[in-house]
C-alpha cells in the first residue's frame, strides 16, 4: 500500500493537486512528485484580467503564473480553468448578501465548499484521478472510505475551522500531505526543491477585495436605521447594517465614557444594538447548515446530546460544551460563557483533535 492509501505503486496512482500558486500547494505537488506519483496540477482563475485583487491574495494573475512556473520546475502537466462565474455566484454574492442580512460571513469556507472541493473535485474525477490533494494544514486519517479529519500538527496553521463543511465523500477522496509538517519546514522543503515561491508571503483573507475595505466593496444602497441600547432606547442612527459586526468596538459612531460594543444586529428592523462588554457574553447558539464528519454517529435518533468541544473563531482554542438535537435543528451550549457569538460565523465541533463537523451560527440563544 502506498502513502496515499492505495494498493498500487505511486507511479500507477494519479493525483490532482489544487495549485493556488502559493508555497503550500506547490510543496504538496513537489512532495508527491518526489514520491513518484503521477501528479497533475490544476489552478483556478477566479478573477478576470481587468480585476485587481490585492497583493498577496490567492488565485490572482500572478499566482497563476507562479503555479505554472512551479509545474514546469516539477515537470508535471498543469491546467488553468476559468471559474469566475461560479466564484461570483457561490462566494462573492453569498458574501454580499450575508452582510446585507446582518451576518458576518466566512468566504474561505464557502470557497472551499464550492469551487475548490465540489467543482474542482468533480473535474479531478472526470480525469479518473485516484484522489485530489491540497496544501491545507489538516490531517486525514483512516482508510480510503470513512476517513476522519484531525487538526494539523502545527496548531498555529491549523485550517480545520475553514474545512468543517467538507463532506464524508469529499474527505474520502482528498489528501493533505502537509498535515504533519510545520510551516517553517514547508518553506525549507520548497527551497530545497528549488521552487520560486519558497519565500512567498501567505495569502490574505477576503482575496477578492482589492483594498480590504469590504464596506466599500459591498456598495449596498444606504438604508438608515436606529442604534439602540439593550433596553430599547434609541441612542443614534446608522447608514446600513452591513457596516457593523457583532463584537465591534470602533466606528460605531456613539460617544460614551465607557467602551461600547455591537451586541446584536437585527435585520428585520434594521437596528444595531449596543451595550457593555459583559453584554457580549453568551453560552448557547442555534446552528444552521450543519455538516457532520461522523460516520460512527447515528443522527436519526430523536434525542441526541454529544459532549465535545467547539470554537466560534478560527484562532481560538476549542471550548467544552454539548451539541443537542432540538426542535428545528441543533444547538450548542458551552460550559462557560464566550464573547461575541456572531451570526454568519462558524461553530466547529471537535473530539480532542478530531474534527466532527460544524455549522453556521444562526443566532445566539442566551
Amino acid at each position: 500500500m502506498n502513502t496515499l492509501g492505495f494498493n498500487k505503486k505511486p507511479s500507477e496512482t494519479t493525483v490532482v493537486v489544487a495549485m493556488s500558486g502559493g508555497v503550500d500547494s506547490s510543496v504538496t505537488a513537489g512532495l508527491l512528485k518526489q514520491e513518484g506519483y503521477n501528479v497533475i496540477g490544476i489552478t483556478l482563475q477566479l478573477y478576470s484580467s481587468n480585476s485587481s485583487p490585492k497583493k498577496g491574495s490567492c488565485c490572482s494573475g500572478l499566482d497563476i503564473y507562479d503555479a505554472r512556473r512551479v509545474a514546469q520546475k516539477l515537470d508535471i502537466p498543469h491546467y488553468v480553468f476559468n471559474y469566475e462565474k461560479t466564484f461570483k455566484s457561490d462566494v462573492i454574492d453569498y458574501f454580499v448578501n450575508a452582510y446585507e442580512n446582518g451576518e458576518t460571513p466566512i468566504p474561505c469556507v464557502k470557497c472551499n465548499e464550492t469551487v475548490k472541493f465540489r467543482d474542482l473535485m468533480n473535474f479531478a474525477k472526470k480525469l479518473e484521478a485516484d484522489c485530489m490533494a491540497t496544501g491545507h494544514y489538516i490531517k486525514r486519517k483512516g482508510d480510503v472510505k470513512n476517513a476522519h479529519m484531525f487538526r494539523a500538527e502545527d496548531k498555529s496553521k491549523d485550517q480545520s475551522y475553514f474545512l468543517f463543511s467538507t463532506t464524508q465523500d469529499q474527505l474520502d477522496y482528498l489528501r493533505f500531505p502537509l498535515g504533519d509538517i510545520p510551516k517553517n519546514k514547508t518553506r525549507k522543503i520548497a527551497e530545497e526543491l528549488g521552487l520560486i515561491v519558497y519565500n512567498k508571503k501567505d495569502s490574505q483573507d477576503i482575496c477578492f477585495i482589492p483594498d480590504g475595505d469590504y464596506k466599500k466593496f459591498i456598495k449596498s444602497q444606504k438604508k438608515t436605521g436606529d442604534i439602540i441600547d439593550i433596553k430599547g432606547n434609541v441612542i443614534s442612527h446608522h447608514d446600513g447594517i452591513q457596516n457593523f459586526t457583532i463584537g465591534q468596538r470602533r466606528g460605531i459612531g456613539v460617544s460614551s465614557e465607557n467602551p461600547l460594543y455591537v451586541i446584536d444586529i437585527i435585520k428585520e428592523t434594521n437596528q444595531i444594538i449596543i451595550g457593555d462588554k459583559k453584554d457580549l457574553l453568551g453560552k448557547s447558539l442555534l446552528l444552521d447548515n450543519l455538516n457532520f464528519i461522523m460516520p460512527d454517529y447515528d443522527f436519526s435518533q430523536s434525542a441526541i446530546e454529544i459532549s465535545c468541544t467547539a470554537k466560534i473563531r478560527s484562532l481560538s482554542e476549542p471550548k467544552k460544551g454539548t451539541l443537542k438535537k432540538i426542535s428545528g435543528g441543533f444547538s450548542f451550549e458551552f460550559d462557560e460563557p464566550l464573547e461575541a457569538i456572531t451570526k454568519g460565523q462558524a461553530c466547529v465541533l471537535y473530539d480532542q483533535d478530531r474534527v466532527l463537523g460544524g455549522g453556521i451560527i444562526k443566532q445566539k440563544l442566551n
